[in-house]
């Protein structure tokens, strides 16, 4: 299994950017898709989350109204479309996919982890 994060980088205070993670060698539909942060000095907490099916969403408190998370089944990727973003939002972004059909919240509760992408976002 792979997921292989990608589309981080260097953006300003106030724009926007996009990552995608891909999945290979898994039923990616039948996986339950998380986005995960560590900002420098900090644990890695979660950001995101959507279910196999792709309805609702759910979202950490911190990113609620600017960060939107999706899936498309048939290209195998999860996206983090990222609105309004402030420097506190400096993090390696990762993704994450667990078979359990829950919201699931929690790093100890997916088993399979991508490599991380670095968000910079300058002041």
């Amino acid at each position: 299994v792979q997921l292989q994060a990608s589309g981080g980088g260097l953006v300003q205070a106030g724009g926007s950017l996009r990552i995608s993670c891909a999945a290979s060698g898994l039923a990616f539909s039948r996986y339950t898709m998380g986005w995960f942060r560590r900002a420098p000095g900090k644990e890695r907490e979660f950001v995101a989350v959507i279910p196999w099916s792709g309805g609702s969403t759910y979202l950490a408190d911190s990113v609620k109204g600017r960060f939107t998370i999706s899936r498309d089944n048939a290209r195998n990727t999860v996206y983090l479309q990222m609105n309004s973003l402030k420097p506190e939002d400096t993090a390696v972004y990762y993704c994450a996919a667990d078979s359990t059909r829950a919201m699931l919240t929690d790093v100890r509760s997916y088993f399979y982890w991508g490599q991380g992408t670095l968000v910079t976002v300058s002041s």
